[in-house]
């Protein structure tokens, strides 16, 4: 068996999970997470509390993989959980980095999920570590265990405000104690996070999808710089760190998110058509009909549909039901990667000149194999719009883009990419278009991959610390 590459997309960042005050806490957060599966396949894990005992149960794989013994639940017992879904940003793929992390400090238990990356995390972990502080994982969201056990602060939710204040970067956290839950959201609003209620219960979700599933209503977005404390005398709100323009992650609209759920108080769904709609006024083209390259596109090319008068068709079927590892055939067939993912329906793209709408393009080895087999099932054109602008720079608030020199976009113009995957034409959204097609009542977005202006200050290298940060 050999791990395979099967698909040239960003890798997502993290589902984080928090329910309070239901008797069934740690099957719901499990049901929330099978919803938020898309944000992370690495790991999964919950920790839950009967006020007494605070358990764990953590694994590598899918949430159904790490929860398949229904037992577990009987185990996991309580009221209050957390949960996590990890696709590692930081901290290799092992087991000691799976979160939910938990430890047992002076003032009792405590636990941890963390979305995103901190961007201050190897300048904190050096100075912690010159101090004493003994890490057990390599991820960075440790940071945050050691800056609350060290806080002179007397209550859990001034340690927090303390531990916080020190930290810079782009997280959403859901954390619990043997009592009571904290959610917290960066000052910059990066990262999504909602508040969500169900009869008595409360709970904190990446997406409001994973409120849908377990049919809770949906209640606020977390605030930038704002730490939720939920316990027995309901909800309060503290905020931590300077106030900061709000920059929210734009590429959560353009792909990570599902297109079900909300997020920075907007439907994805909505937003992803905007796009394609403006696409289609950007760069229209010539053709018959359009595709879209499933899933993830395929509410962008609604919006081309119906804004360029071009008849949606479902010219390319995904296969479900791939896992992340699979035996590989001879080295015959180059693409069968993308073969065993995708297929063409060849009765709609035969003779047909098609528009093939992708959400975004990474180092585009996928896409220029699609164009392949689209060809090959008889198209007479094939011509690719992106309903976003070129990738050119890394992430590092969370999201796991290739280095500078893997951005395909970052190396060749667009001519020459419209060369490398064999279209007949090639247009991206602007930056303008895109900034016009999503809602901006509530704040800025970050657009650093697009652009290459970062609006919080990064470590270089992520390890070695930018001197500015100390000031």
């Amino acid at each position: 068996m050999m791990n395979q590459k099967i698909i040239d997309k960003p890798k997502s960042n993290c589902g984080v999970v928090g329910v309070y005050g239901d008797p069934e806490a740690s099957r719901l957060a499990y049901l929330a997470l099978y919803s938020l599966q898309h944000r992370g396949q690495e790991s999964a894990g919950i920790v839950s509390s009967d006020r007494n005992h605070v358990r764990k149960h953590v694994g590598q794989g899918l949430v159904s993989d790490v929860f398949s013994d229904a037992k577990v639940f009987d185990y996991l017992a309580g009221d209050i959980a957390i949960g996590h879904n990890r696709y590692s940003t930081t901290g290799a793929t092992h087991l000691i980095n799976t979160q939910p992390l938990l430890v047992n400090g002076k003032d009792g238990p405590f636990a941890i999920s963390h979305n995103g990356n901190f961007t201050n995390s190897g300048y904190l972990r050096h100075k912690l570590e010159s101090e004493g502080s003994i890490f057990q994982t390599t991820t960075d969201t440790e940071v945050v265990l050691h800056l609350v056990a060290r806080s002179r602060k007397k209550d859990m939710a001034s340690k927090l405000v303390d531990a916080l204040s020190q930290i810079r970067g782009a997280f959403s956290l859901v954390m619990m104690t043997n009592d009571r839950i904290f959610a917290a959201r960066d000052s910059n609003g990066v990262r999504p996070l909602c508040l969500g209620k169900r009869d008595e219960a409360f709970f904190v979700v990446s997406e409001t999808c994973a409120l849908d599933l377990i049919r809770a209503e949906e209640i606020r977005s977390i605030k930038p710089g704002e730490l939720l404390e939920i316990s027995k005398d309901g909800i309060k709100s503290y905020h931590f760190g300077e106030k900061r323009q709000r920059h929210a992650c734009i590429f959560e609209f353009i792909y990570f998110a599902r297109p079900d759920s909300r997020i920075f108080d907007e439907n994805v769904d909505k937003v992803r058509r905007k796009l394609g709609k403006t696409l289609a006024l950007e760069s229209p083209a010539d053709a018959d009909i359009v595709i879209s390259v499933p899933d993830s596109s395929n509410t962008a090319a609604v919006g081309y549909s119906r804004r360029s008068d071009l008849k949606f068709e479902l010219g390319l079927i995904r296969n479900h039901y791939v896992g992340r590892t699979f035996i590989h055939p001879q080295q015959g067939m180059r693409d069968f990667s993308v073969r065993v993912k995708f297929n063409t329906v060849k009765g709609v793209l035969k003779d047909r000149r098609v528009v093939v709408v992708e959400d975004s393009i990474v180092r585009g080895t996928t896409l220029k194999q699609l164009v392949s087999l689209i060809r090959h099932a008889g198209a007479k054109e094939v011509h690719v719009r992106v309903s976003s602008p070129p990738i050119i720079s890394p992430c590092y608030y969370g999201m796991d883009f290739p280095s500078k020199s893997e951005l395909i976009a970052s190396n060749m113009s667009v001519e020459e990419i419209r060369k490398f995957l064999d279209c007949d034409s090639l247009e991206y959204l602007s930056l303008e278009g895109l900034l016009k097609s999503v809602p901006k009542e509530q704040g800025g977005f970050c657009t650093a991959c697009f652009s290459g202006e970062y609006p919080i200050p990064i470590e270089n290298n992520i390890g070695k610390f930018q001197h500015e940060l100390e000031e």
